[in-house]
């Protein structure tokens, strides 16, 4: 049996691993109607980045993309009351993605 290959850190696109984490996070939620396994496809691509933004980066940047990741998903549920789900899932979602394709995947 072949072991599995798994990707160098270095190698990642987290900008798709943070797009992948909020975005499959909230339809995985939503769909299924168990919000917590909506969380454990968020928190699974929120260590695969940060294993990346750490091979990648330096400390302090990891701690504030995590913390951007983190909070963009926090700061989706108030958002949604005055812009709606969809469109608060996919502002926090660019913001944070575009945030790890500047600071860790352009470099």
């Amino acid at each position: 049996m072949a072991a599995i290959d798994i990707k160098k850190p270095k190698k990642v696109s987290t900008a798709t691993v943070v797009g992948a984490g909020l975005l499959g996070g909230y339809i995985t939620a939503r769909e299924s109607g168990i919000r917590p396994l909506g969380g454990v496809v968020l928190a699974a691509a929120g260590g695969w980045a940060v294993r990346s933004w750490l091979a990648k980066t330096d400390v302090p940047t990891t701690v504030g993309l995590t913390a951007l990741y983190v909070g963009g998903f926090g700061a989706s549920h108030p958002l949604a009351k005055k812009i709606g789900s969809w469109p608060a899932v996919l502002t926090v979602t660019g913001v944070a993605a575009g945030a790890a394709y500047v600071l860790s995947d352009s470099k």
